[in-house]
């Protein structure tokens, strides 16, 4: 499943990238006014309206691309086995033993009553 994984966010990287590329080679509409009075774009390699329609549907397609990866990732992301990967799996479930209580408590002492210091104050 990690392979498929991999596989996938590859494919997203790739197709994201590919868009970026497609994007900045392709020019505003405005630049199609240039090529009106003889700025060469007729012999571009693609020919005088070609390179447009070519960027643009290669930019469709990479962004269908990315689009069709996302949604294996989140399906992919959603459905994978529930196996824990926590790092306390390794450790026994035993807990440590409470302290022994003692076996009787003793009743609380009285509190000592305060000695009689009538005969301690100065005269």
């Amino acid at each position: 499943m990690n392979t498929l994984f991999l596989v996938v966010v590859v494919v997203q990287v790739l197709a994201a990238l590919a868009i970026i590329g497609l994007v900045l080679l392709q020019h505003g509409k405005g630049a199609d006014m240039g090529a009106a009075f003889g700025s060469g774009a007729s012999g571009s390699l693609f020919g005088a309206t070609g390179s447009s329609n070519f960027l643009s549907k290669s930019t469709a397609v990479a962004a269908g691309l990315f689009f069709v990866a996302t949604l294996g990732l989140t399906f992919i992301g959603n459905h994978h086995s529930s196996q824990s990967a926590s790092v306390m799996d390794g450790q026994s479930a035993a807990a440590p033993a409470p302290a022994a209580a003692p076996a009787q408590q003793a009743a609380p002492a009285e509190p000592a009553k305060p000695a009689d210091q009538s005969n301690q104050i100065p005269k």
